[in-house]
């Protein structure tokens, strides 16, 4: 079994990846009178890897609604990467300091709820944070304590205040020159969501999406646990003990904190998250939050990470919940 199957299947429980006909209660044999088939794919894409587990009553539509959302993950590839010269969100970064730049509707949607999520978080989640994910190396795998200067510098090319858009054109426009914006905060987010509506398009009521395992989205429930998908959170620090346990029924979770993408310089240890006020990451707090969307859940991850738990706890938001952990050594506890 691969590495990031046999992952999966550890913090979900999900069993077989392979394609099977379901239990009975009660049995250890395999049955044929079971009413549903489960299937499970994953596909490395946009730096992450997605994995797909659907419940349902024919191979052939599970097969085929799963690479649906196979084939969407490479659609919005192609649309948001910035590591694609030829995405539209490269040329946007390429062309949008020098003129107004004309995009689709769905990226000029996307932008948009990127600038609302800014101002409702006062500016801790940033889209426009891309000139100091670099400065710090976290878009490479050199990450490195930059100079104080660099950090200055770049901290002149970031602000979502400067990113203007016009909705009767359809055009981002940078204030700034040198400025770019950075989809690392909603990509994964944005990309189970649509998945999560092809699936239900497709018919299908019952089904997981993971992304890299930190966005999650659990639709419907599983057989034989009505309260939904049963999801562990682990802190990066001590990945082999659950700091929170969620059941997601139509529900979703992103977590965030220092986990592969971290520094560890002059004793500390620096999260890939940025504060974009300071110029400088976020240290080993982990958070989750559960909400409707994916896209919410992981851009409010972000912004509570910056925030910390007082700003939190003094702006709730209907639907959505938040659990905090300062660091490897704290139990954590949910906040909303």
């Amino acid at each position: 079994m691969k590495g990031s199957a046999r992952h999966f299947q550890q913090l979900f429980n999900t069993g077989s990846v392979r394609q099977r006909r379901l239990r009975k209660k009660g049995q250890d044999k395999l049955t044929e009178e079971a009413p549903q088939l489960r299937l499970q794919k994953s596909i490395d894409a946009m730096g992450s890897t997605y994995s797909v587990v659907v419940y349902g009553g024919g191979a052939e539509a599970m097969e085929s609604a799963i690479d649906a959302t196979f084939d969407e993950i490479e659609r919005l590839e192609a649309l948001l990467s910035n590591y694609r010269p030829e995405s539209e969100w490269s040329m946007v970064n390429r062309c949008a300091s020098e003129r107004p730049v004309k995009v689709s509707a769905e990226l000029f949607r996307l932008v948009s709820e990127c600038l609302e999520y800014s101002r409702q978080s006062d500016g801790a989640f940033d889209i426009s944070v891309s000139p100091l994910v670099k400065t710090w190396g976290f878009n490479t795998h050199a990450a490195h304590l930059p100079d104080s200067a660099d950090t200055g510098s770049a901290r002149l090319r970031v602000g979502y205040e400067y990113i203007e858009l016009d909705p009767a054109a359809q055009t981002i426009y940078f204030r700034r020159p040198g400025m770019e914006i950075d989809p690392g905060g909603i990509g994964k987010g944005y990309t189970a969501d649509r998945m999560a509506a092809i699936l239900r398009e497709r018919g299908f009521t019952t089904a997981l999406i993971a992304a890299s395992f930190s966005t999650i989205y659990g639709m419907g429930a599983p057989p034989a646990e009505p309260r939904g998908w049963l999801v562990k959170v682990r802190h990066p620090a001590r990945p082999t003990k659950p700091v929170a346990e969620v059941y997601l029924r139509d529900m979703s979770l992103s977590t965030s904190g220092a986990g592969e993408r971290s520094l560890k310089a002059g004793g500390r240890v620096y999260s890939h998250i940025m504060n974009p006020r300071t110029g400088e990451p976020a240290g080993e707090t982990l958070v989750a939050v559960l909400a409707s969307r994916n896209i919410d859940t992981e851009a409010w991850t972000k912004s509570c990470i910056v925030n910390g738990p007082a700003w939190i706890a003094s702006h709730p938001v209907p639907g959505r919940r938040v659990f905090y952990c300062e660091d490897h050594s704290s139990a954590g506890v949910w906040l909303e």
